[in-house]
């Protein structure tokens, strides 16, 4: 690991480097800390054409109070509307003209806005993302247009069942009116309630550098982008000031999770139902163990669930296992969409598998299996450039350090018999958390 200091004191290191069999370099890892507290982190990889940039803004919903539900998802609507010099049709056609793929998404705990592109349209990627963070005008004309675009989304939200029991899921585990139980999207109310001023208040407090990492992935070369980078957000003087980086850590005290039972009628065919229990934080090292186990509880049609449920049974067309993390909370959970007439007897049979693995871990085989689906899902899933540039950038905001692919393989390879049944035995004792949606 090296370390240099340039003229206008950025910090730069190199994380990691790999190198193919002839020696020559297939991808390196650098980290360019400013003196705003902006971050920027880049993959420079061999072999491809194209360059993947997300801007991370380390908020989300579990950052609103409940007078700002909605409020951060909202903000992502608007930062597309226009800026200084920019309209929404300004911002749309620039990497339609080059044919590069543009969006954002709001998560409870951080916001992303991203592109790919071309290599050679890299700057025009950066500019209109760093336009767009530090330049939006927040206008109540785009406020109350998108305010409707946000409306019918929460009503899409609401028609796909999945969605409503997750959500309900949620709320029953921390609580409806905390912030981790709350919907992202926030609700009827609280959107219709938002003001421009909240909205742009918001943008103020939360879009500052020391909040924000910039990730890059794909054919591109590291100083050159500390320059794009430099230059895009230098706009209003949003990089002027002088803080250390903010990151999502977590603070080592867990958020309460509520067991119960949590109901709500929809005229849908099916019964959607989650039954879960409290998990394990993000950066918790026994997160290797339990993907583990989730994988050979429900992670496939090999899996105990898919035979047992729908293979064998024929209770259910979809059943999966799920371990959801944040900072300072998790979850795990079983998801199943069935027939009214069958929920009685899903619910018993997968209480029985989830009680048999708390008793008697997993087998020799599902443990090997497990590992093969994590390691295959892992190194096909970071075979492009978007996939890499969100490792990055997701592993800056929200884990203590960035862990090289070889590390994260390692971890699964060293998960033993004992440390899945270690966990299993702890979270499938914890009490249940039952959601259900359907029509009775």
């Amino acid at each position: 690991m090296s370390t240099i200091q340039s003229s206008a004191m950025r910090a730069t290191t190199t994380l990691s480097e790999t190198t193919d069999d002839d020696g020559l370099a297939t991808s390196v890892v650098r980290r360019t800390l400013l003196p705003s507290g902006l971050r920027i982190v880049t993959e420079q990889m061999a072999g491809v054409r194209s360059a993947s940039i997300g801007v991370w803004v380390g908020v989300g919903s579990a950052d609103e109070d409940e007078t700002l539900h909605g409020c951060s998802h909202f903000l992502e609507h608007v930062l597309f509307k226009g800026t200084g010099t920019r309209s929404a049709m300004d911002i749309s056609v620039a990497l339609d003209a080059v044919g590069g793929e543009f969006n954002a998404f709001t998560a409870k705990e951080y916001t992303c806005f991203h592109a790919r592109v071309l290599d050679v349209d890299l700057d025009l990627a950066v500019d209109v993302l760093g336009d767009m963070i530090t330049d939006s005008t927040i206008t109540a004309e785009d406020v109350e247009a998108e305010r409707d675009v946000i409306l019918d989304e929460i009503a899409m939200h609401d028609d796909d069942p999945d969605d409503v029991v997750h959500n309900l899921f949620a709320a029953q585990a921390y609580g409806e009116h905390t912030a981790l139980g709350r919907p992202i999207a926030g609700t009827v109310e609280s959107i219709t309630a938002l003001t421009r001023d909240q909205v742009a208040q918001f943008h103020r407090v939360h879009y500052r550098p020391a909040t924000i990492v910039v990730s890059v992935a794909g054919n591109v070369e590291h100083d050159r982008v500390v320059e794009l980078v430099e230059a895009a957000f230098a706009r209003n003087g949003f990089l002027d000031r002088v803080e250390s980086p903010v990151s999502r850590l977590g603070e080592g005290t867990l958020s309460p999770v509520h067991p119960g039972t949590a109901t709500t009628r929809r005229p849908f065919e099916q019964v959607n139902l989650v039954l879960g229990m409290e998990g394990i934080a993000r950066n918790d090292p026994r997160r290797f163990a339990l993907s583990i186990l989730s994988t050979a509880l429900g992670g496939g049609t090999s899996s105990r669930l898919f035979q047992e449920v729908r293979e064998r049974r024929g209770l259910a067309y979809s059943v999966y296992a799920f371990a959801s993390h944040h900072a300072d909370s998790g979850l795990v959970g079983v998801s199943v969409g069935c027939l009214p007439a069958k929920q009685d007897e899903v619910l018993v049979v997968v209480r029985e598998q989830l009680a048999l693995v708390a008793r008697d871990g997993i087998t020799a085989e599902e443990l090997e299996r497990g590992k093969g689906q994590l390691r295959g899902g892992l190194v096909l899933g970071l075979e492009d450039s978007g996939s890499r540039m969100a490792r990055l950038g997701k592993s800056e905001l929200v884990h203590d350090r960035l862990l090289t692919l070889d590390e994260v393989l390692a971890h699964i390879d060293g998960v033993s018999l004992e440390d899945v049944a270690s966990v299993a035995a702890e979270i499938f004792s914890r009490p249940e958390v039952l959601a259900v949606v359907g029509p009775s």
